[in-house]
This record gives C-alpha cells, sequence and structure tokens, in this order.
C-alpha cells in the first residue's frame, strides 16, 4: 500500500488502492454476483451463484471477517421510539449533535463510535458494557500497537498477559476511575477463549476522562421510550447505537463441507485447507491487526493454488 496513505490508511485510501491495483494488474471484479454456496465437482468446483454458476479450478473465500451484522433482539424493543440502528449503519455524527446517544457494546466499534459522538456534539454519551474491553492505547511513541503484538498471537497467555498488564497501567492507566470496569481477563486469554481483540484507543480514554462519555451497565431490555440496564437503571436515550458485533456468515455457502469451527469460522487461513482447492483469506481475527494477516494469507494461498495448478514436477 502506498506510504502516501500514512501509517493509519483511511477507509477510502483502502478502496482506491484496491482499484487503483485491480486496474495494474488487468483484473476485472464480477461486482452484483452473489456465490451461494459451493459444491465439490470431481476435481473442481462448482459455485451456485444468484445468477448462472461458475465452473472453477480453485477458490479463495475472503469475504471478510466483519461480514454480516450482529442485530440484537433485545425484548420490548419494538415498543422503542428513538433511533435504533446497528453499527454498520453509523455514518457519522452530524445527525445525533444535541442527542442523548447510548452506544452498546464497548469493544473497537462501540467505543470508536462513542468517542465520535461525543466530539460530533451530541448532547449526552452513554457507553453500555457487558463484557469490560482490554483498552490499549493505539500506538508506544512511534512503534504501532499491532506490530508489538505479532509474537502475542504466538506467545503462551501465562507470558504475554503480564507483559500487556503493566504495559496498560503505564500508558493507559486506570481506568475505573471514569466508570469503566475492569478487564475479567488479560489481552490474549480473552482473545483466545471469545475472539474479542483489545479495544485500540483512538479517543475514548480522553472522551472518558472529559466526562463526555459515560459507562453504564449492560443493555437489557426497552419499556417503551426507556432503556432498561442490567444494574435496573433506566434511559430515555434518542438514538441506540448496537455495536453487537458481526459473523463471517459463511455457513450457508460452506457450512455443508465440515471446514467451519463452531463459531462459524475457518480454523486455517492461507496455504492450508482441509479440502483440496478451497482456501480462506483473512477470515480471523489476529492480534496483529487484519490488514497484515489479509497479506499473509493471500501470499500463502496464492504460492500453494500456483503449485497446485503447475502439478507435480517431473
Amino acid at each position: 500500500m502506498p506510504r502516501r496513505f500514512g501509517r493509519w490508511v483511511a477507509k477510502d485510501d483502502v478502496a482506491r488502492y484496491l482499484t487503483e491495483y485491480a486496474g495494474h494488474h488487468g483484473l476485472t471484479p464480477r461486482f452484483g454476483t452473489e456465490v451461494q454456496r459451493l459444491e465439490q465437482d470431481g476435481d473442481s468446483w462448482k459455485a451456485h451463484t444468484d445468477g448462472a454458476p461458475l465452473q472453477v479450478r480453485q477458490v479463495v473465500i475472503a469475504t471478510g471477517y466483519n461480514r454480516e451484522p450482529v442485530r440484537a433482539a433485545w425484548p420490548g424493543q419494538d415498543s422503542f421510539g428513538g433511533e435504533l440502528l446497528h453499527a454498520s449503519s453509523y455514518t457519522g455524527p452530524e445527525g445525533y449533535r444535541g442527542t442523548d446517544v447510548l452506544v452498546v457494546g464497548a469493544g473497537n466499534t462501540g467505543a470508536e463510535i462513542a468517542a465520535d459522538l461525543a466530539e460530533g456534539g451530541a448532547a449526552r454519551v452513554r457507553l453500555a458494557v457487558r463484557t469490560p474491553p482490554n483498552v490499549v492505547p493505539r500506538s508506544l511513541g512511534p512503534i504501532p500497537t499491532t506490530l508489538l503484538a505479532i509474537s502475542m498471537d504466538f506467545s503462551p497467555a501465562w507470558l504475554a498477559d503480564p507483559i500487556n498488564r503493566f504495559l496498560q497501567r503505564r500508558f493507559v492507566g486506570d481506568l475505573t476511575r471514569y466508570g469503566l470496569p475492569a478487564p475479567r481477563s488479560g489481552v490474549v486469554t480473552q482473545m483466545r477463549a471469545t475472539g474479542v481483540t483489545p479495544t485500540i484507543d483512538v479517543g475514548l480514554i480522553r472522551e472518558l476522562k472529559a466526562g463526555r462519555v459515560t459507562p453504564v451497565a449492560a443493555l437489557e431490555r426497552f419499556d417503551g421510550g426507556e432503556a432498561v440496564l442490567a444494574d435496573g437503571t433506566r434511559l430515555a436515550p434518542g438514538a441506540v447505537i448496537a455495536a453487537t458485533g458481526y459473523t463471517t456468515a459463511l455457513a450457508p455457502m460452506v457450512g455443508h463441507l465440515g471446514v467451519l469451527d463452531d463459531r462459524g469460522r475457518p480454523p486455517a487461513n492461507g496455504a492450508r485447507t482441509s479440502v483440496p482447492g478451497l482456501r480462506f483469506v483473512g477470515l480471523s481475527n489476529p492480534l496483529k491487526g487484519l490488514l497484515l494477516q489479509i497479506n499473509l494469507d493471500a501470499r500463502a494461498a496464492a504460492r500453494a493454488i500456483a503449485r497446485e495448478l503447475r502439478g507435480p514436477v517431473r
């Protein structure tokens, strides 16, 4: 990716890069075609789409770790008179100036939206927390946190978690003073048990300290115009933004092939595969960051496919 995009690449620049990449290599993506199911057909694959089926020798699934929003169904939500939307529909703080907003979920998406709303002029921002997050800085001086996390994808939790706790104390501080509950486990332990990565700070800490974002208990249900929290507190927000996560949504396409784990994710990405001719790229959520992992997966998959298409050396 061009260095002119900077260290923290914006989504528009990522889209521009992909467009330029396709043009440079003469690629012609077939947009507007959804692959609904894959079936093995001898030594090849048949992709059933919403149009004509496709017959191919190799398949790479790179549909994204965060493909489909998980939309929570809270009791009584139909009675709520305010705006209720999933975080995937959030486009910016402009429409929430002067509004009392409840953001549900303190992961990366929820934390970033909460900070964005506070900076953008929302009247009040509250952050509903069910699973207390491990908050980490985006960088330590000139070094991105994700670069330091490369080794943690392979390190035992008993070694990595104390190091992370020291760094959090040194560079993040005690956020319980501002109402954010302390995490129940360390960064690596939490990641391996739940798949939840740490919350990278892009403004939340500043807004917590300034009192412009207030942590509250988890959202349990709605009662008319009120949001009822796990501790019994009742709020009357004008809008509720649900940062309740995403799913890979791979089951309809490949679930029948036995290539997904109990969370709907492929256990192997890149060159490795449990079914010949089928590989996954970017369908994981590593501590070192997804863009780097996609790069590694894509290169490994491309090399493996090239070897298979060439056939055995005689």
